[in-house]
């Protein structure tokens, strides 16, 4: 499946678009049967050229789509080349295509076959910047900020890890990039699998080389032991980490400061050096995606991803249940058959989890996502895998687990925004883009990076939004142009330019919990 956009379909970089300067409709991929409406057409307006022929039926939101050509009940509905479910009603040329009149051709498990990788060779264009300035761990790893990060074992020390963070930010805030609490009520009342998964979460975020310096407190009785936690994360420097149970000395608060000044004290002449492309560790991540998301936001990290990818750095893609539906898309593009096999047990393993818990594989899109144009299951699912770009899938990992090879990588993980956002954290993620077409103040510890699909957002929530890919719908604008041009800006952020999310300190994290609670 091509990521390309069709000539004349790009952006301009965080400038909203006037209306008059922007397309107002799209046909997304040639076969498509159906067009998407850019801005607000009224009933019985006739369509923009080339489509001038058509008058709308009825008045189609923006993001929404309309039929190009005549629709049989239960013919295919075409977008981005692929079916994105059956009409459940006859539907005439022009009419308004939405939940009324599409359902979903989706339905349990799928036999999937092996037929080699599809992928294309990417190479890394001339004339694009291949450095930014990043710190160079002594495990070889690069990080994009000198934080110092406080991790809990258990929620019952939640608030005194807050309150170290509260005072050390007042007694060396300004001497490092930052001093975070990444707190959560999880670590005790936990067994098995998901006491595993929490541990193996903690430990990616320790080893993080954003974090310069790591302060794990505990309690002492929780399940999630202390011992056992920095056992799990082999990969951080032992002169860097420092931990203590609350239950074994007399001041909590006073012995995290203790911690946190002896940490500052070599984090402070930490520098910031020229590293390749080849160190980026890039997350991607969609959120209250609407009828734009994948024709603008999502193309556009694709093309990054790509970018990225063609430097020989990493990329991560997230949010399984996002990929019912498209998930053949990235088999066919499986380095290997062990990382074919690797992905069919990733889509039908997260099947089954739905199916166990005794809910629709398919309950998906949520009520804002049909708000902004999506309908189906297969729709979301084909805009959001644009954020993976053409490259190869090298590795496939489970919850928790870091990315270890260079290129794209699927995360096992949910579509919620938090959880999901905190696994490509935890998998060594140094930046994250989030694409979004309805907005959200979320931000998670490494520099998030929210990019708008329409530029209504960006200029309603610019306290949100750091890049505007709404300029994509300008009249010829080049899409090659502005992906370089966005790339430039992200190694910027990556060199240590502020996110909004840094800015307004918008910063959290959630686990997946998937088990009992004692």
């Amino acid at each position: 499946m091509s990521t390309e956009q069709k000539p004349g379909c790009s952006v301009t970089l965080n400038a909203p678009v006037d209306p008059g300067e922007q397309l107002t409709l799209l046909q997304v991929h040639p076969r498509d049967n159906v067009l998407v409406a850019l801005q607000p057409l009224a009933a019985g307006s006739a369509l923009a050229e080339p489509f001038a022929h058509i008058s709308a039926k009825q008045a189609i939101p923006a993001g929404h789509k309309v039929a190009l050509t005549a629709i049989a009940k239960g013919e295919s509905v075409i977008k981005y080349g692929f079916a994105i479910g059956a009409a459940t009603s006859d539907i005439a040329v022009g009419e308004h295509i939405h939940s009324h009149n599409l359902a979903t051709l989706l339905s349990g498990q799928v036999d999937y076959r092996y037929n080699g990788c599809q992928a294309p060779k990417l190479s890394f264009p001339a004339g694009v910047a291949t450095e930014f300035m990043g710190y160079r761990r002594a495990n070889g790893k690069v990080g994009t900020r000198n934080e110092l990060w406080i991790i809990n074992t258990v929620g019952c020390v939640n608030r005194a890890a807050m309150r170290v963070a509260e005072q050390a930010r007042k007694l060396y805030g300004d001497q490092i990039d930052g001093i975070h609490a990444f707190t959560h009520p999880f670590g005790c009342s936990q067994l098995g699998d998901d006491l595993a998964n929490t541990r193996t979460l903690l430990a990616g975020l320790i080893q993080h080389p954003n974090a310069g310096g790591v302060l794990v407190m505990g309690l002492g009785c929780e399940n999630n032991q202390l011992s056992k936690l920095l056992a799990a994360s082999p990969g951080v420097d032992q002169s860097r980490i420092r931990s203590f149970n609350a239950q074994q000395v007399e001041d909590e608060i006073e012995q995290g400061l203790q911690a946190v000044a002896e940490l500052v004290a070599q984090m402070r002449d930490d520098k910031r050096t020229a590293c390749p492309v080849s160190d980026l560790v890039v997350g991607m991540k969609c959120g209250g995606s609407d009828g734009l998301s994948g024709l603008t936001a999502n193309p556009l990290v694709g093309r990054i991803a790509d970018l990225v990818a063609a430097g020989n750095g990493k990329v991560v893609l997230t949010e399984t249940p996002e990929m019912f539906g498209a998930e053949q898309v990235f088999m066919a593009r499986a380095a290997n058959e062990q990382v074919f096999g690797d992905i069919v047990t990733l889509v039908n393993d997260f099947k089954q989890y739905f199916i166990d818990n005794k809910q629709p594989v398919y309950e998906n899109p949520s009520p804002g996502n049909k708000d902004g144009g999506l309908t189906t299951l297969e729709e979301k699912s084909l805009g959001a895998i644009q954020k993976g770009g053409s490259a190869i899938v090298r590795q496939v990992i489970r919850y928790g687990e870091m990315a270890s090879h260079s290129g794209l990588t699927l995360l096992e993980g949910p579509g919620n925004d938090a959880v999901s956002s905190t696994a490509l954290t935890a998998a060594g993620a140094t930046l994250l883009l989030f694409t979004t077409g309805r907005g959200t103040p979320l931000g998670f510890p490494a520099p998030t990076v929210k990019i708008s699909s329409n530029s209504a957002l960006a200029g309603r929530k610019p306290q949100w939004i750091d890049y505007d890919a709404g300029g994509l719908l300008k009249k010829g604008q080049d899409a090659t142009e502005f992906s370089q041009q966005f790339f430039s800006y992200l190694l910027d952020v990556a060199s240590g330019k502020t996110t909004r999310n840094e800015q307004t300190d918008n910063r959290e994290i959630a686990i997946w919990k998937n088990g009992v609670t004692l």
